[in-house]
């Protein structure tokens, strides 16, 4: 980038980029929630289950940010579409866990597959000290996603204590 450009001009177009990346993630995700016949709660689940792997329906519900009554209903309609299932656990009888099927990971692939494709060009263009810097910038970005959401949930029960 040319040193024209000002750092104040700078930081303003990383906002601006990174405001249009959720956006445009948030109309990527709607989409493939609706080519999959889910809404996008249990998208997210989904999504969970796929990068982390299987894990109890109290992980899920944690991971989610979701009540246990609604990530059993979440868990339920996971399950009649053929993209997650209940087992067993092993290690304690009493406990289930969720897992995504094949069928879950067939159609992720073939819906955001091309995706990663695409990208994949670019990516390899970066030295490692600058894929670093990305996953460092995208780490603390999430974080600070996560926090926020946080903060937003406390002031939405506050906003609930007090309502007549």
């Amino acid at each position: 980038m040319s040193r024209e450009i000002s750092r104040e001009a700078l930081l303003t177009e990383l906002v601006n980029e990174v405001r249009g990346g959720q956006r445009a993630t948030d109309l990527v995700d709607e989409a493939v929630c609706q080519l999959m016949g889910i809404n996008r709660t249990d998208g997210r689940c989904l999504d969970i289950l796929e990068q982390k792997g299987r894990m109890s329906a109290g992980q899920l519900a944690a991971e989610a940010r979701l009540t246990s009554g609604a990530i059993t209903a979440v868990i339920d309609r996971l399950e009649r579409a053929g993209y997650a299932t209940r087992l067993a656990d092993p290690g304690d009888r009493r406990r289930v866990l969720i897992e995504p099927t094949p069928k879950a990971f067939q159609l992720a692939e073939e819906l955001m597959g091309p995706i990663g494709e695409a990208g994949a060009p670019k990516a390899l263009e970066y030295t490692d000290e600058q894929l670093e810097l990305l996953v460092d910038f995208l780490r603390f970005g999430r974080e600070l996603q996560e926090n926020h959401a946080e903060w937003l949930r406390r002031r939405l029960a506050e906003r609930a204590a007090t309502a007549p």
